[in-house]
């Protein structure tokens, strides 16, 4: 099974790459998907979270309140690396897992979505990297609307993550999603087309 890990800045339009790569046959974890389900009530990480950063961080319903933690750790990187601490080895863990699942299934090509994979370390356990990436101005505005951000605040958020120019270097494959959403559509049909030349030689 060839193993796939996809990545970029926040709001540079990896959702979208996702989807497109699932709609061609890509077998695809969404590492968002699962802090939202390790965040959810009840969970130990969720626990664990309201340990380091207070009862203030839950919502009514006793699980992570997002937006209240994004507010605390995108202000201040040494809470942001407490918060990454916690978190990160409870997301890879279970990415790992549906892996194996996926490959016991018969696999071919699986790609996991991560917006920290370079900055974790993590893209090394992937045959190919694809980082997804636009210009900041257009991250920016897409975050802002997204998130119901001020311009500042989103501001903030991509400025807590490694630049995008940075991330390019280790890629195997580029997506640039500035354009319209029919030319990243070429731009994954093409990636897709050598991903599955790659697991299947």
């Amino acid at each position: 099974m060839l193993r796939v890990g996809l990545t970029g800045g926040i709001a540079c339009g990896k959702t979208v790459v996702r989807r497109l790569l699932a709609d061609r046959g890509a077998f695809t974890i969404d590492a968002d998907a699962i802090v939202h389900q390790l965040m959810g009530a009840g969970t130990d990480l969720t626990r664990r979270i309201a340990d380091a950063f207070g009862p203030d961080v839950l919502s009514p319903e006793e699980a992570v309140d997002r937006t209240k933690l994004g507010r605390l750790v995108f202000s201040d990187p040494s809470e942001r690396s407490k918060l990454n601490a916690l978190v990160h080895p409870e997301v890879i863990r279970e990415e790992k897992r549906l892996l194996r699942e996926a490959e016991g299934k018969g696999v071919d090509v699986a790609v996991v979505d991560a917006a920290l994979m370079i900055e974790a370390g993590t893209y090394r356990d992937y045959d190919r990297l694809l980082v997804v990436h636009c210009p900041r101005a257009l991250q920016l505005d897409r975050l802002a609307a997204r998130d119901g951000l001020s311009r500042t605040e989103a501001a903030r958020r991509v400025d807590a993550q490694m630049p995008v120019d940075e991330k390019k270097p280790y890629a195997d494959f580029l997506i640039d999603t500035s354009g319209s959403l029919a030319d990243t559509e070429w731009q994954v049909q093409a990636v897709w087309e050598k991903l599955r030349n790659d697991a299947n030689p």
